[in-house]
């Protein structure tokens, strides 16, 4: 091997969690690679999750995962205004179906005071009604959460990658790493696009990280494949809710929940299914029906609107109640595995956490001589200006005047930034993650055609 497959750091997986570590290591003097088997970054977990910012209220105290929830909470909250990610603060009610759930209520304050987050408080069912009158009958109790957020899931890896390939950190895309082997200074990675050299592995692999885990040794958890399908109602639903209707946790779920999205549509779900596939991303009859009868219980009226789409997404569950973050400093390893639903949220504070303990076992941590630029991103929420409904930046390349996907109201500029960014679309799901393109009521009956003509003759940069 050439030093040209030597690095300091090795990052398996860039999802949201492994493209922020490697946002984090770019601020220091280290070569560092970032390895993806999928074609684009974002694409496994992050990409199909319930798109919430969690003030961690309802996470166990004294956790790891309630630590760096709370701090991810307030990082990518600022980040998120730096970057153009859509954010919008909604905040939330937990709302209670019967006595049993009503009793738990003073639980969750409670335990909510206990993870430092001040501002949740028991409502009247009569405030309940005049915040959401569309609710369904029978409430018996309501809790409000007023920091819970909103976001667009899918900007949030793409930014973290951008930022870091633009301060040199390399990204190698349908790249699969299938073992590593202890070499005498280095680890060894032996990837589809040939062996790779690094002082230093981090194992972000999501729903692959035991298996990962296992390469250097360690079997400290296992993943057991967690499905959670949604249904996403048309924009015409919207109007029907104006906070995210949060259930009574359980110790193994957060449980159904109806939330409005950025993109102005409605969010039913998740499911909360065990199964021993780790790529089964199938919706079911039965899933979806069980999303509908929570879904006439909560929100009646919204049952009867049209669907858009239904999906569904994994998350790596274990054994664990908490996150299984680990640092060896003999081994040269980190393992970052069992990141739960609050991943999104914890992102950059988890890449915070792990780097810092990399340095305290070991790492060079010298900063870099300039620190790495923070991208600005296309507006892709509805609360903000969008291309198309910007004159000044139509004045200057009428391609954002050209709309090529009515439902959604994406432009030509748009398309074609988002094939020729520095870490661009190669296909149509990743132009639909950076612009919104084929992801409205039509599912891209109408603009498919266009979008895909532009894929095909689009010149990498």
């Amino acid at each position: 091997m050439t030093d040209e497959h030597a690095y300091d750091v090795a990052i398996i997986g860039a999802g949201v969690v492994g493209t922020a570590i490697g946002r984090q290591l770019a601020r220091y003097r280290l070569r560092t690679v970032l390895l993806e088997r999928s074609n684009d970054v974002g694409t496994g977990t992050s990409k199909a999750n319930t798109a919430i910012v969690h003030t961690g209220f309802d996470t166990q105290p004294g956790s790891l995962e309630s630590t760096l929830v709370r701090r991810g909470h307030e990082l990518l909250t600022a980040y998120a205004a730096a970057s153009g990610i859509a954010l919008e603060r909604t905040g939330a009610v937990l709302v209670a179906w019967d006595a049993e759930q009503t009793a738990r209520l003073d639980e969750v304050l409670a335990k909510s005071q206990a993870n430092g987050y001040h501002h949740a408080r028991r409502i009247t069912l009569e405030e309940l009604s005049r915040r959401e009158p569309h609710l369904g009958g029978g409430a018996t109790g309501a809790v409000t959460i007023p920091d819970e957020s909103i976001i667009c899931p899918w900007s949030a890896s793409v930014a973290f990658a951008t930022e870091a390939v633009g301060a040199g950190v390399e990204l190698q895309l349908g790249v699969e790493v299938s073992h590593a082997r202890r070499g005498p200074d280095d680890w060894v990675l032996r990837t589809t696009n040939g062996d790779i050299r690094a002082r230093w592995v981090v194992n972000a692999a999501g729903l692959g990280s035991d298996l990962v885990n296992a390469w250097f040794g360690h079997d400290e958890f296992g993943i057991t494949p967690r499905r959670g399908q949604l249904i996403v109602f048309d924009k015409l639903a919207r109007p029907l809710l104006s906070s995210i209707l949060l259930p009574v946790p359980t110790e193994r779920t957060k449980g159904v929940l109806v939330a409005p999205t950025v993109y102005g549509n409605v969010l039913l779900g998740p499911t909360a299914e065990d199964i021993p596939d780790r790529d089964d991303t199938a919706t079911t009859a039965e899933g979806i029906g069980g999303l509908l009868r929570a879904g006439r219980r909560i929100l009646p009226e919204l049952v009867h609107e049209e669907v858009t789409a239904v999906y569904a997404g994994l998350r790596a569950a274990t054994e664990h109640r908490d996150y299984q973050i680990s640092v060896h400093e003999r081994e040269r390893y980190a393992c970052v595995g069992g990141i739960r639903s609050t991943g999104l949220t914890a992102s950059l504070a988890i890449a915070e956490h792990v780097v810092a303990q990399m340095g305290d076992a070991g790492l060079t941590l010298a900063e870099a001589e300039q620190e790495p630029v923070v991208p600005r991103l296309p507006e892709l929420g509805e609360r903000g200006t969008r291309a198309f409904e910007d004159a000044g930046l139509i004045e200057g390349d009428p391609a954002y005047g050209s709309i090529v996907c009515f439902c959604e109201r994406v432009t030509v500029g748009e398309v074609r930034d988002a094939l020729g960014s520095p870490v661009p679309a190669v296909d149509l799901g990743g132009v639909r993650r950076r612009t919104r393109a084929t992801n409205g009521r039509c599912q891209g009956f109408f603009c498919g055609a266009a979008v895909a003509a532009r894929l095909a003759s689009a010149v990498r940069p």
